[in-house]
């Protein structure tokens, strides 16, 4: 009778996360249509700022389902068994992110039924026509990736196509850098830095999303994590928040290396408002500083520790965004080196941007898609990770 009991309740709950997860889908649509029948005239963005708020919640989820799958790679590819207990997990969130992103990414960019022109139009010069194809490609590998996985008659092949997935999401994130290293009229972007940077991130980023799901799930199911596994996971995200630190840092010294770039430097992490603020004290302090601490202390390492590093990397990884793709478009265009330029249109200014309700409901409204994927996909598919089994 308990049993029964618990089991309706648990029914009743999930109904209830669906239900939330439409609700706040819905809210993110209804924001779209709203921009769409009134025009950008009522956002935050204007003719220099053309990226905004929105933009930053489609970047961070289609970077973190690029990263997320660094999980199945590990225990596929590799053969490490605390991870591949956890690759159909790692495969759901990845489809899950992606979708919501690209959901955001078409609503925010105007006329979304004309999506489809640019599927078969395909522009081969233009690294937003490559990715008409490393996007779609994802999705149907990734597909075939938990297809392999979680039917035992098609598990020799979890290998091969794994590696081929692999391949493809570091060529996807590839892509998404280069999208802001061939602006190079931006003093922001422009630098063979960004790839290598945003793979990184896509490591840091994916990993802490999969554990804060993961923690959820095990909440749910009144589990807690195998020591072991808590061990590795916590030293992976460690080292993955040095490395997204130390690319950080290069990136800056290489633009302050170059004397037309020490404005912007300057700018951005100075003089800028609120873009120096939230890149100290939102990504350095909050999402780098503070989850080494509670990763690396003697005293600390826990489970509720790296849950709330995780929390504070996705936080951090947001200001980041905001300061990359926001405060890049902010500073004025260098048209002409060394000479000031000044007009009634506004050259030579300082973009004034700030994120209205509706971009912020429209970015939230993606979240709420991956939301609703991976809760209805969890499931359907029973995907919580056995650590007994897997820690071996």
């Amino acid at each position: 009778m308990d049993t029964l009991v618990r089991k309706q309740k648990e029914l009743r709950n999930f109904y209830l996360l669906v239900v939330f997860g439409l609700m706040v889908a819905m809210t993110g649509m209804g924001a779209a249509h709203y921009m769409e029948e009134h025009g950008h005239i009522v956002t935050g963005m204007n003719n220099q700022v053309v990226w905004g708020m929105p933009h930053v919640f489609a970047i961070f989820m289609i970077v973190a389902a690029s990263g997320v799958l660094n999980i199945a790679s590990i225990g596929s590819v590799f053969g490490k068994k605390p991870y591949k207990a956890r690759g159909p997990l790692s495969g759901l969130l990845s489809i899950a992110l992606l979708a919501g992103g690209l959901t955001v990414l078409m609503l925010d960019l105007g006329r979304p039924e004309r999506v489809i022109v640019a599927a078969t139009h395909i522009n081969t010069t233009s690294v937003f026509g490559w990715n008409v194809f490393l996007y779609s490609g994802l999705f149907s590998l990734v597909a075939v990736y938990l297809w392999t996985m979680l039917e035992a008659r098609m598990n020799p092949w979890t290998k091969p196509v794994g590696l081929l997935v692999f391949a493809w999401r570091i060529t996807l994130t590839t892509g998404t850098g280069l999208i802001f290293a061939f602006l190079v009229a931006r003093q922001a972007y422009g630098t063979a830095m960004l790839p290598p940077m945003f793979i990184v991130m896509s490591f840091s980023w994916g990993l802490a999303v999969l554990y804060i799901v993961q923690a959820a799930m095990y909440g749910w199911n009144r589990m807690s994590l195998n020591p072991h596994v808590l061990r590795r996971f916590r030293n992976l995200l460690g080292l993955f928040i040095l490395s997204v630190a130390y690319l950080v840092a290069v990136y800056h010294m290489t633009n302050l290396y170059f004397a037309r770039n020490s404005a912007f430097e300057h700018f951005i992490l100075i003089e800028g408002g609120i873009y120096p603020l939230l890149f100290w004290g939102g990504y350095f302090f909050l999402g780098t500083l503070i989850p080494l601490v509670l990763i690396y202390s003697p005293n600390l390492g826990k489970h509720c520790h790296v849950l709330l590093a995780s929390l504070l990397v996705v936080v951090g990884s947001f200001c980041f965004l905001y300061v990359f793709i926001i405060g890049g478009q902010a500073f004025p265009l260098s048209i002409f080196p060394g000479y000031e330029v000044s007009s009634t249109f506004g050259d030579g200014q300082i973009a004034y941007y700030s994120p209205s309700l509706p971009e912020i409901l429209l970015g939230c409204g993606g979240l709420g898609v991956a939301f609703l994927i991976t809760t209805v996909g969890v499931r359907i598919f029973e995907m919580l990770p056995h650590d007994e089994a897997a820690a071996e």
